[in-house]
């Protein structure tokens, strides 16, 4: 078929030698070199799609992707956890050991840290690039979730890009996308990576939806800076990123629906001024980290709150909070209430409806003083919401 690239039955003219089970970051680039001098008519430059079948393959050489309309498929995500594996001792008996399908090990020896960077200067900026269905394994880690590799960096402003049905695992970043704008991330596994999905810069219209996600310890689960209309819907996060969801400057956007589990405060995590989002329906079970090598998160004890709101006209409602940390590891000492929502500054936030089961007494609701006009609605009795602030209004849970 014109424009279907085989990565398997490609041949690089130049360099004969090179195979996709031997170098796919070569044979892709060489493809994509090939696109660019077949369509050459600014009219008419229809894209393509390169297909990976199944089989294992590896990056040595970054691939560089500058053409809109391109397509990179394989034929499933082939995600297996890799830290079961190596924690497992044994695995003699095992039936396999490493990610399957159309699975990629990122060992870039070409010294770059991306497997895949999308970048192109001028306009129009770069639209509807999509990765599906393939695996992008970063193989080992120096230490724990660092080892300098990148799964996917969008380095320009782009339009509609979709990542679906992809597997990340043991990767430093799965994916950064800088200006996004409607990029559609759903349907992936990206677990055991430092950190999950990050978008930097600015954005709009974009969803985070239907993911199996968890990110390290010292990694986000979902990073958004300067977006507005930012759906995430439908999201399985799992331990142990210091934070499920970070906003910074990010307004009028939504967490719906999605189950978080961690093991750190700050769940939901804010950063700058965040205005006119809406937090509502989730369910959130906060534990205590099985792991005690892991460090505590820096500077955050349970007062922080499992969310902390930094903005105005914020809407809390309809969430669902179990708090089970073992009372002797509640920090600072296990005099401490902890604080599940703390609205540390801002005016006239909305919250209604939340409800609380813990393992010990806690603060549901926590007003800093420089908060005004905070609504506090059926999210506590009067002896669970604290406030330091005279500008609230209070209907306590009967």
């Amino acid at each position: 078929m014109p424009n279907v690239y085989d990565v398997t039955n490609w041949t690089i003219a130049a360099n004969p030698s090179v195979t996709a089970y031997s170098d796919i970051g070569a044979i892709i680039n060489d493809i994509i070199a090939t696109i660019k001098t077949n369509q050459t008519n600014q009219s008419s430059k229809p894209g393509a799609m390169i297909y990976i079948p199944p089989g294992d393959y590896s990056l040595k050489t970054r691939v560089t992707i500058d053409i809109s309309y391109l397509q990179i498929k394989g034929s499933g995500h082939g995600f297996t956890s890799i830290g079961i594996r190596n924690g497992a001792g044994n695995t003699s008996s095992w039936f396999e050991l490493n990610p399957g399908a159309s699975h990629i090990r990122v060992e870039n020896t070409d010294g770059q840290a991306e497997a895949f960077l999308v970048s192109r200067g001028g306009n129009p900026r770069l639209s509807s690039v999509e990765f599906r269905d393939f695996c992008l394994d970063g193989v080992s880690f120096s230490s724990p979730y660092v080892n300098g590799k990148v799964g996917i960096r969008v380095a320009t402003a782009n339009d509609s890009f979709r990542i679906e049905g992809m597997g990340f695992v043991f990767l430093e970043h799965a994916l950064i996308d800088y200006n996004a704008d409607a990029l559609n991330v759903t349907g992936n596994f990206m677990t055991e990576c430092g950190s999950c999905v990050e978008l930097t810069g600015s954005g709009q219209a974009s969803k985070v939806t239907n993911n199996h996600m968890g990110a390290g310890y010292i990694g986000f689960s979902i990073f958004a800076e300067g977006h507005t209309g930012l759906l995430i819907a439908g999201n399985n996060i799992f331990p142990a990123g210091a934070s499920m969801v970070h906003f910074k400057n990010t307004s009028q956007s939504c967490i719906t629906e999605n189950r978080f589990n961690s093991y750190y405060p700050g769940s939901i995590n804010t950063e700058g001024s965040n205005n006119e989002n809406l937090i509502s329906g989730n369910h959130f079970w906060r534990q205590s980290d099985p792991n005690t090598s892991h460090p505590s998160q820096p500077g955050w004890d349970e007062l922080y709150g499992e969310m902390f709101l930094l903005g105005s006209n914020n809407m809390i409602s309809g969430n669902h909070i179990s708090y089970d940390v073992d009372p002797s590891r509640v920090t600072p000492s296990t005099s401490t209430v902890p604080t599940m929502i703390l609205v540390k500054s801002g005016a006239n936030n909305f919250i209604s409806n939340n409800h609380v089961e813990g393992s010990v007494a806690v603060n549901t609701v926590v007003l800093d003083v420089s908060t005004t006009g905070t609504k506090v609605l059926d999210s506590g009795s009067s002896s669970q919401v604290l406030s330091y602030s005279s500008s609230y209004t209070l209907r306590p849970t009967p």
